[in-house]
């Protein structure tokens, strides 16, 4: 299998009729499949993060429905997204994994973990908080300004995905570096996909407390994961995530923001696959 960097970009169609891209590495063991943050496609995966990831398993990324190379629309709620990925799920033939759930896309492994429990055997969410957490409607002016503009810009993003620090920008400027030295990239997240994603996450945090229960029917072990200084999603939101998931393990990772996934890649890395080799 060849590394991340230079996986070339599959397709397949779904029993919904949407033609998913995806890309895979690694062979063995139960599969891997991750779930991308706000606007992601393919290439926001760090390769380094990846690689390491996929040195003992099938390791899956891929295009929900309406992003980037995949075909279709992209929907404006968690529920559809995690309807859409299941699909994907189902047209591979995948029918036991992991997830790995990054920023919204660690709501919507939630909802496929609570969609269909026999599927999931154990669960990753990084950057992640319960649906419904009392002040999470919506990310600040700046953090929506820096990541939601019609035009991308790498330092915009390197203000929410990374502290101040040196160290941290450092870290950042070297995971895009990383991430964009393709030759062959994936097709750019439109208009579209912004606007329902930006729905989906602030419908996810509209609050109502009577939905923090949804978390508590998660019954498979779960890693919750999280920069100390994440301004998209507050460190204490996973805090509240891990305590209301019996037995949830949680790391926080020092001088770093919503990327600390990314900016830590090593040590995630080692403590992911600690997690997912660990016996029961």
């Amino acid at each position: 299998m060849p590394h991340y960097s230079q996986a070339p970009i599959r397709r397949v169609t779904a029993a919904d009729g949407i033609e998913y891209a995806y890309r895979e590495v690694g062979e063995g063991g139960v599969p891997l499949v991750l779930l991308t943050h706000f606007r992601g496609n393919l290439d926001n995966w760090d390769p380094a993060l990846v690689d390491a990831l996929a040195a003992g398993r099938r390791v899956i990324a891929f295009d929900n429905a309406g992003v980037g190379g995949s075909g279709g629309v992209t929907p404006g709620t968690v529920a559809e997204t995690a309807r859409d990925a299941l699909a994907l799920v189902d047209a591979l033939d995948v029918d036991r994994a992991d997830l790995l759930g990054f920023s919204l896309g660690s709501f919507v492994a939630q909802d496929i973990a609570l969609i269909r429990p026999a599927l999931v055997r154990r669960l990753v969410l990084a950057s992640s908080a319960p649906q419904g957490a009392p002040g999470m409607h919506g990310w600040e002016k700046w953090v929506i300004d820096s990541v939601g503009g019609r035009e991308l810009a790498p330092a915009t993003m390197l203000d929410v995905f990374y502290t101040r620090s040196p160290e941290s920008r450092a870290a950042g400027e070297k995971a895009l570096g990383r991430m964009f030295s393709r030759t062959d990239p994936d097709t750019p997240t439109t208009w579209q996909t912004r606007q329902a994603q930006y729905d989906a996450v602030c419908t996810w945090g509209v609050p109502d407390v009577s939905l923090l229960a949804r978390a508590a029917a998660i019954r498979i072990p779960v890693f919750v994961a999280n920069g100390d200084s994440d301004p998209m999603i507050l460190p204490r939101y996973s805090h509240l995530l891990a305590g209301l998931i019996t037995g949830a393990e949680l790391t926080i990772y020092p001088d770093a923001a919503h990327g600390f996934l990314f900016q830590h890649h090593e040590r995630f890395a080692r403590d992911v696959t600690r997690f997912l080799d660990r016996p029961r």
